[in-house]
């Protein structure tokens, strides 16, 4: 199936959660990981915007560097 003949990620709206980390903050991003191969990213200031969609791996890749300070 190519990509363009895939039905875009549907998300739980109930599954929407942020980093405690930012509780504190306005400028947060929301992730859900309730489509299991699929992660949702969206704006939480703006979650009528729309959604990111990304795979799992990538996204964890992308954690991990944050995490160790690489990026």
């Amino acid at each position: 199936m190519s990509a363009a003949s895939q039905a875009p990620a549907r998300f739980d709206e109930a599954a929407w959660f942020k980093s405690t980390a930012s509780a504190a903050q306005n400028e947060c991003v929301e992730v859900n990981t309730g489509t299991g191969a699929v992660i949702g990213l969206r704006d939480s200031k703006d979650t009528a915007a729309g959604t990111i969609a990304v795979t799992v791996g990538p996204f964890t890749d992308f954690v991990s560097a944050l995490g160790a300070g690489e990026l």
